[in-house]
This record gives structure tokens, C-alpha cells and sequence, in this order.
């Protein structure tokens, strides 16, 4: 059997946790390809004008699996912390999925909602299980296994500084013996807007073909994603607010120039986040911050443009106490 899995919202976070579980229960994965033009104005073409980027495109790789897989996985990911929530529109997915796509494979769907206890969600990753084999201890086995691959997929981001791409081999290895960097440049937001190179515009390879050094969320660890929660927020109430308040009071803190915020236009929770950062930004007087806003109708030109201003404001920032100086 092949299960398809769409290269979109909560893939680069549990893709290594979805891939071992499948494979542990005999199944095939079947991912969808990278993003293009044609896969997210197909995706648009089924959802009403108001529905956020991340959703349309979305839809888009699920068109894309479309005959490719037996069925296609949608978790409904609630909550991964207690008390900590998730936007409506990955609650409704499968639902959205089933409405928008009737020539969908057929979905597959469980949900994850750590506030109903552990038992609960075990109970649902074994109802899960059960859509491939009969064996409690085979599914037992594969949910162990599946964890131990996310947790060492975080751990090795961590700790070899890697972006998700990277780690998943999907990303063009960095050359070695690069010249010094002109500026350190911290990347702020979700992984499906961060890493998707047709959305964003492959900005990261733009910003390390401009000189500079690029981190993201990923290469800081749990404990210190949590610990800036909690400095600036007091309490996380939004799922992935590690992703943007996490790490922009991490990186806000020291060792970078400047930090660059990427938001989808429309979403609610990341412009409330966003703009905790901004003001923390504007507090520590340290890093200059730029927020960056994508849509579907966002001009490369424009983002260029945008991306190459900032990275000369930093320069000039650098060079400014020398020329006072001298």
C-alpha cells in the first residue's frame, strides 16, 4: 500500500516521524514533488479567495499526489503542549480536503490532541495502525520507532545546525571553506513558509549568495526556544509560537545582526506573534528586525528588493562606529 504524504504545512516538522512509522507498518511513502506555479494555482482554484496561503498550497500537493498513492495522510494536529492550541484551518483539513478534492485519494486522518491525555493519543496512533496491520505490538513498535526519528531529527538540526532541507537531504550542502560572512542573519516563522523555495522565493540561498550567514529556528534547541517563551510571553498559547517567539527572543538576545520575520498575509496568530517580536526588537535596541509578508501574489522583484535593502543596512550598521572612528 502507498500512503501520500503533501510537502506542505507540518511536513518539514514530522515528516521523519511519519516516514518511519509507515515504513515500520510495511507501507510505502509516496511525498509530494516541490512546490510550482502550477500547484498552487491549482490548489486556489478550489478554496474561496479569503483562505490562507499555507492552506491553498496545501491543497495544491494533495492535487499533486492525486493517482500516485492508495491514500493520503492528514493529521489533525490539536495540540502537541497542554493548554497550547492550533489554528482552525489544520483542524479542518481532512474535512477541507474531502470538500474541495473529490478525486482525492482517500484520506487518512487521526488526531492529536495531547490536552485529552497521552493515552488518548496513543489510542488514536493505534486506530491509525490498525488501517495496515492487526499486530498491537507491530503498531506498538512503529510509534517508538517513529519517535526516536523525530527526536533525532531535532536533536541533529540542533546540533549540526542544519535546516530541515538539510537534514532531510533535500537541500544543496553548504560549501566548505566559505569566506567570513558579512552579517548573521536569523530566519524566523514556519518551516512551510521558511523552506518552501517557490514561496519564499529561495531566500535563503539569496541571502548566503549575498554574504551572509543564515539561522533559523531549528538550529536552536527546545530549552531555549521554550526558555524565550517564556521571557516574552510568559506562556505559549498558539501551537509553533517556538517557531517565531522562540526564536526571535532567542536570536533578538545576541549573535546575529538582524532578524527577518516571514509571516503568511491574512494569518492572525503569526501577525499577533510577529509583532511581540518586533516590539522585543525595538526594546533591545541590538539586532535590526524586518518582517516580511507572502502571499500568492508576492513579486520576487519585490522581495529582492526588500532583501537587498536590509542586508546593506546591516553593512552600514557594521561600518558606522569605524567610520566614527576614524
Amino acid at each position: 500500500m502507498k500512503v501520500g504524504i503533501p510537502r506542505a504545512l507540518l511536513y518539514y516538522q514530522y515528516y521523519p516521524l511519519w516516514r518511519t512509522y509507515f515504513e515500520e507498518l510495511g507501507v510505502e511513502v509516496v511525498v509530494s514533488p516541490p512546490t510550482t506555479q502550477a500547484m498552487l494555482a491549482q490548489g486556489s482554484a478550489r478554496v474561496v479567495a479569503e483562505t490562507c496561503l499555507p492552506a491553498k498550497l496545501f491543497l495544491g500537493h494533495v492535487l499533486a499526489l492525486a493517482g500516485k498513492c492508495d491514500s493520503v495522510f492528514i493529521p489533525v494536529v490539536r495540540s502537541m503542549k497542554s493548554k497550547v492550541y492550533n489554528c482552525s484551518k489544520f483542524l479542518g483539513l481532512p474535512d477541507m480536503t474531502r470538500a474541495a478534492i473529490p478525486e482525492s485519494p482517500p484520506v487518512i486522518d487521526v488526531e492529536i490532541d495531547i490536552n485529552k491525555g497521552e493515552g488518548k493519543v496513543y489510542q488514536a496512533i493505534y486506530e491509525l495502525g490498525r488501517n495496515f496491520t492487526s499486530s498491537a505490538r507491530r503498531i506498538r513498535r512503529a510509534y517508538r520507532a517513529g519517535w526516536r526519528a523525530f527526536d533525532e531529527y531535532r536533536a541533529r538540526m540542533a546540533r549540526e545546525q542544519l535546516t530541515p532541507p538539510e537534514a532531510l537531504g533535500e537541500g544543496r550542502p553548504r560549501p566548505a571553506g566559505k569566506a567570513p560572512a558579512r552579517s548573521t542573519i536569523a530566519l524566523i516563522g514556519h518551516p512551510y513558509l521558511l523552506y518552501d523555495e517557490y514561496v519564499s522565493h529561495r531566500l535563503i540561498s539569496r541571502l548566503e549568495r549575498a554574504g551572509c550567514r543564515v539561522v533559523t529556528p531549528e538550529m536552536v534547541s527546545a530549552e531555549q526556544l521554550d526558555g524565550a517563551v517564556e521571557r516574552l510571553v510568559g506562556r505559549a498559547y498558539w501551537s509553533y509560537e517556538e517557531e517565531v517567539v522562540g526564536a526571535g527572543g532567542h536570536y533578538l538576545a545576541g549573535g546575529v545582526d538582524g532578524v527577518i520575520g516571514i509571516m503568511a498575509f491574512g494569518c492572525g496568530p503569526d501577525s499577533l506573534m510577529m509583532d511581540v517580536v518586533r516590539r522585543q526588537a525595538a526594546r533591545a535596541r541590538g539586532a535590526l528586525f524586518m518582517g516580511l509578508t507572502l502571499e500568492e501574489h508576492t513579486a520576487e522583484a519585490g522581495v529582492v528588493t526588500r532583501l537587498e535593502a536590509f542586508v546593506d543596512m546591516l553593512q552600514r550598521k557594521k561600518e558606522a562606529p569605524a567610520a566614527r572612528c576614524a
